[in-house]
């Protein structure tokens, strides 16, 4: 049995701050042992063509290098690294990752924004009371992005993110810093054309408890309670208050605010404005904080995947049955697939904790485009996974799902392999060819032995069926001849007897 790891760490990639949090596992207990903030602003570097400047990669790469100091020699299994808002919209976002990833040890998945906000309300609900059992809605206000989550003890009901943030925000109303009646109705009207098309969905869950969390939230609720405005959480009364404040001053560098944290200041007015708003649309009239966010959030999914409690097993077989795929040919699929897989691992340095659970889950999905068309099905199903939201994957285990999906028929398209990040393209290779053979061999849709074994030399694959077999199964005999050809276009040698 594989030995439990007892230090696990996630990172967030923000698009205001980054933060690093590193952990022990002690008697299935979390245990903080690092835990690290900076304000690198990477929103701030993005412009108008959506391309990251030089200035902010290397500010944020100096970051990523210190945070590489801690995190360099855990396992991989054992770290978490999301990239949020802005690597998700900045074109040069792959170009940037190349370069963290080399000052991380670890590679960086960039997660959608539904993702997202499961996330940070997975963080925030470890954060809470055990015995707080209350509909909430929650909030994170970030760089690029503001989270509305409605959920119920640790599940989640209802997910959105919404395209503002306190960078964005500010740099769009108050990027001089000057602070204007003008410019806050400007900056209110926009809050409120991003909320309104969630406004009564919002409502229909009749949430109880408003929570919030990230920086912003958290340094509004230390302003609101060192002003005096507030004597327990923030309220409305004391954004109200805030907003006058900020009025009088004029400046965000006139801004007198009791534990108002200085690097704060040039994205304050953007994100006081987008809670404040936030407040009236949907008549909240207290909101507490939480110390939980998405870097929690991360380790919590974390510790469930080490646990074999993945969410993202639950979301595959929810997407199965949403497309009517036929469970039994998926368990003979899979069955047959475990079997490949325990011959060939060994050869092709595959790891049953790692990589099997990939297979199992393509075997799950590869038929899920025929609920659309029969023709070019795998394509269908391909781009289901691709552009939809799985809760649990990132966008570039999307990709490698969907296209192990797309190989698994008909000519190995290649071309997909190459829009994987470098470290899955081997290992999907291996896997498409051993999801190939498992889906050919059950092409009757009828119950099948394991009739054949497996031999790997390089890149030569041998199947020898028992005496007899192939001459009753005419069809598979044609099958494994045409699957040979496309095998040979890649070099590779698929013989049988």
């Amino acid at each position: 049995m594989k030995q439990q790891p007892n230090i696990i760490a996630s990172v967030d990639l923000g698009s205001n701050s980054f933060h690093m949090i590193v952990c022990r596992i002690q008697n299935d207990q979390l245990i903080v042992l690092d835990r690290i903030r900076e304000m690198v602003r990477l929103a701030a570097g993005i412009d108008n063509k959506k391309v990251l400047s030089e200035e902010v990669q290397e500010k944020a790469l100096a970051c990523l290098s210190r945070f590489g100091q801690r995190l360099r020699d855990l396992p991989a299994s054992c770290v978490r690294i999301v990239g949020t808002n802005t690597l998700r919209s900045a074109r040069n976002s792959a170009e940037f990752i190349e370069k963290a990833e080399e000052c991380l040890g670890h590679p960086i998945e960039v997660i959608s924004g539904v993702e997202e906000a499961r996330l940070i309300y997975l963080g925030v609900a470890h954060s809470l009371a055990s015995d707080d059992n209350q509909r909430r809605l929650v909030m994170d206000i970030g760089g690029g992005s503001t989270e509305l989550i409605i959920g119920e003890h640790f599940d989640s009901l209802y997910k959105e993110s919404l395209y503002m943030g306190c960078v964005s925000m500010s740099r769009r109303f108050f990027k001089s810093g000057k602070i204007t009646k003008d410019k806050i109705k400007k900056a209110e009207t926009a809050v409120e054309l991003e909320l309104e098309p969630y406004i009564q969905r919002l409502q229909q869950f009749n949430w109880q408890d408003a929570i919030g969390a990230s920086g912003t939230i958290r340094a509004i609720n230390k302003i609101v309670l060192a002003q005096g405005w507030s004597d327990n959480g923030i309220t409305f009364k004391s954004l109200k208050k805030l907003k006058e404040h900020m009025l009088e001053a004029g400046h965000v560098d006139k801004l007198d605010l009791k534990d108002l944290d200085p690097e704060r200041l040039p994205v304050f007015a953007g994100g006081a404005i987008i809670l404040y708003t936030t407040f009236k649309v949907l008549g909240i009239k207290l909101m507490r904080v939480s110390d939980g966010a998405l870097r929690e959030g991360l380790i919590h999914d974390l510790l469930g995947r080490l646990h074999h409690e993945d969410i993202r097993s639950h979301s595959v077989n929810a997407l199965a049955e949403r497309y009517h795929v036929d469970k039994e040919q998926v368990a003979r699929v899979q069955d047959t697939a475990r079997y490949c897989f325990s011959q060939m691992a060994e050869q092709w340095q595959l790891d049953a904790n790692e990589h099997l659970q990939w297979l199992e889950w393509a075997a799950t999905l590869c038929e899920i485009g025929l609920d659309i068309a029969h023709s070019h099905y795998q394509k269908h199903g391909a781009y289901i996974i691709e552009n939809s939201d799985i809760s649990g994957f990132s966008r570039q285990e999307q990709l490698l799902l969907a296209t192990l999906v797309l190989m698994h028929r008909r000519k190995l398209p290649m071309a997909a392999i190459e829009e994987l990040p470098s470290y899955w393209r081997a290992l999907a290779k291996k896997l498409s060819i051993i999801l190939r053979l498992s889906t050919i061999l059950n092409r009757s849709r009828t119950e099948i032995s394991h009739q054949f074994q497996i031999e790997i030399d390089d890149k030569q694959i041998k199947l020898t069926f028992t005496d007899g077999w192939l001459d009753e199964h005419d069809l598979t005999r044609a099958d494994l001849l045409e699957e040979a050809e496309y095998l040979a276009s890649e070099k590779i040698t698929l013989s049988f007897k």
